[in-house]
């Protein structure tokens, strides 16, 4: 079985949500300016010398259309002018109406709206155009920032409460478990954190702060500082770290001891 370090785990979650990116941009080349319909659009529909069966609404949560004679017609993620020939069939196949000519006006196409937030190329507010997903918007983001998490919170309006999903894009991928890449929907909001971090100081090559990866250790932390410097000693070594309450800890650890986010290792000199 291939094994990835975190660093390559990162660039495949950036290359799967760049390849959604392209895949999005194909979409949109095919779909053309028609676009699709989803759910809290605003149709028009006329029929060619029925003037009776002119109805304006809305396209409801599901998916679905009300229309006089057939009731219920889920026109989600069809085109305009793919459900003009589905409304068209059922009219024939019941023998409501012969060779019916249906036109749909779209008032408000496009309509629904998500918000992406945080650690993204481009923070902002996006169309659902049909049925999407929380790759797909984060995708249409430009993809997460090499400074951003890889724990995604997708955050929604459920009544009079809000909800709050978290998703781990990067063991999502992994595990090809897709059934946790989301379904949005209109007024979510999407946020992608800063990426844990973690501090050295004292007796090293380069202090300074860098990126938390999984299950890393003190003295892998203490490799991408560079080493300790002629003076530093692994003897001793002490993490300052604050507890659930807020108060701050000194705490001496061992070189393979797991680092936590916010961490600061400190390096003594060596005595001799």
């Amino acid at each position: 079985m291939l094994r990835f370090n975190n660093g390559i785990k990162l660039h495949l979650m950036m290359f799967f949500l760049l390849l959604g990116l392209f895949n999005n941009g194909l979409f949109a080349a095919a779909s053309g300016k028609n676009g699709v319909l989803s759910p809290g659009d605003l149709i028009k529909i006329v029929v060619f010398g029925h003037p009776d069966l002119t109805t304006e609404t809305k396209v409801s949560d599901t998916g679905n259309i009300t229309f006089p004679l057939i009731g219920e017609v889920l026109v989600e993620g069809l085109t305009p002018s793919a459900a003009e020939r589905k409304i068209v069939k059922i009219l024939e196949s019941r023998d409501l109406l012969r060779n019916p000519q249906v036109n749909i006006l779209t008032s408000s196409l496009q309509s629904q709206m998500v918000s992406v937030l945080g650690n993204v190329r481009n923070q902002g507010r996006y169309p659902i155009e049909g049925r999407r997903n929380l790759t797909d918007i984060l995708a249409m983001a430009g993809g997460v920032l090499p400074e951003g998490g890889e724990v995604v919170t997708l955050i929604r309006s459920e009544g009079n409460k809000w909800t709050k999903q978290t998703v781990d894009i990067l063991e999502m991928i992994q595990s090809n478990d897709l059934a946790r890449n989301l379904i949005v929907k209109s007024d979510d909001l999407i946020y992608v954190e800063r990426a844990p971090r973690f501090y050295i100081y004292g007796e090293v090559q380069r202090a300074g702060t860098y990126r938390l990866e999984r299950n890393m250790s003190v003295i892998q932390g203490l490799s991408v500082g560079g080493g300790l410097n002629t003076r530093g000693t692994e003897r001793g070594l002490r993490i300052q770290r604050r507890d659930s309450t807020g108060k701050l800890e000194i705490l001496d650890v061992k070189p393979n001891d797991l680092i936590q986010p916010d961490d600061v290792i400190y390096i003594k000199e060596s005595l001799f």
